[in-house]
């Protein structure tokens, strides 16, 4: 039995998620369906500049994504503060690019004056879109009814698109987080689609490499900001080169003519998160299959679970042995 996705999602325990939507009914979201021969590969835009335009929208920070044949995976960063500093006009805004709102929204739209009881009623209402518009909930509602509608259009079908649920699993510290967007990054090479991670199209990683060739970061994308100090910026916890450096080292080991091959030079995060190059390599190959809902060190999860009043996590004994530090003596 699924688990309520209040007890999923909790800013509480963390900000970062990944997040994973399939498809159903044997559908292809995108490349070749080899048994009818139809070619389903420009759905991949439509996914990711769905996706990029919905970031705009809702309080949440793409940190990394990858689209698939019938599966895509993206890690979001809930910010709440940046929902809780948006005015009421903001908000009202925000939430007519997704839905109609309500007569008084749209009267408000239109500058129009609202008495007190008017404003306060809408006041009230839009407190509730404030939430949902840090909600991932929300966010993958959108994302996924938008690409169903056009693809059973195009298709000429109705029906479900997609799973009933999406599967997501929280990311309780920078192992985790590390971990889980080389895992989304890596997908391409892991499918062979690719062999480098700069031509694995539709990617996050390629959206940073680019930008990166010019010595800049994707403004779509949850920027990286360095490793962890004080004041800490709003950002992902580590080094922008670093990470690159990581990605191309784990996507050469994870190639044919380098399985098994561990070259002696780790890159700095291996380094500085101490995480054993072999257990790294395991993770970029099985993530998502190895952990259920809560992912971390054993510290963290033990941490999470005490907070949420569970007696035990499923996959922590996993945990402890790919995510938590080495015991020295």
């Amino acid at each position: 039995m699924g688990h309520p996705r209040k007890s999923l999602i909790s800013l509480e325990a963390t900000p970062y998620y990944h997040c994973v939507s399939r498809c159903v009914r044997r559908a292809f979201l995108c490349g070749r369906d080899e048994r009818t021969g139809r070619c389903f590969e420009h759905r991949r835009q439509w996914v990711e500049d769905r996706l990029l335009e919905l970031a705009g929208v809702f309080a949440l920070d793409i940190c990394a994504f990858a689209v698939m044949s019938n599966h895509y995976h993206v890690v979001l960063h809930i910010n709440a503060a940046q929902a809780k500093g948006w005015t009421l006009r903001e908000v009202v805004d925000r939430w007519h690019q997704l839905c109609k709102g309500s007569p008084l929204s749209q009267r408000f739209a239109r500058n129009e004056t609202l008495n007190a009881a008017e404003l306060a009623r809408l006041e009230e209402v839009a407190a509730e879109w404030r939430e949902r518009l840090m909600d991932i909930s929300w966010f993958m509602r959108m994302l996924n009814e938008s690409i169903a509608k056009q693809a059973n259009q195009e298709d000429g079908c109705t029906g479900r698109f997609w799973e009933g649920r999406f599967k997501s699993q929280a990311l309780l510290d920078e192992r985790a987080l590390a971990a889980c967007m080389a895992y989304v990054d890596l997908n391409p090479i892991r499918a062979k689609m690719t062999d480098r991670p700069e031509t694995s199209d539709h990617t996050s990683i390629q959206r940073r490499i680019s930008a990166a060739q010019d010595g800049k970061q994707p403004q779509q994308l949850f920027p990286f900001v360095g490793n962890p100090r004080e004041p800490m910026p709003v950002g992902l916890p580590f080094q922008l080169q670093d990470y690159l450096e990581m990605v191309d080292w784990s996507g050469r080991c994870l190639r044919e003519d380098k399985r098994g091959a561990i070259n002696e030079q780790l890159p700095p995060i291996l380094e500085r998160l101490q995480i054993d190059p072999r257990h790294w390599l395991y993770l970029n190959r099985n993530f998502e299959s190895r952990f259920k809902s809560l992912v971390g060190t054993a510290h963290s999860v033990r941490s999470t679970c005490k907070q949420f009043g569970k007696r035990w996590a499923h996959g922590i004994r996993d945990c402890a042995r790919y995510l938590s530090p080495p015991i020295t003596s």
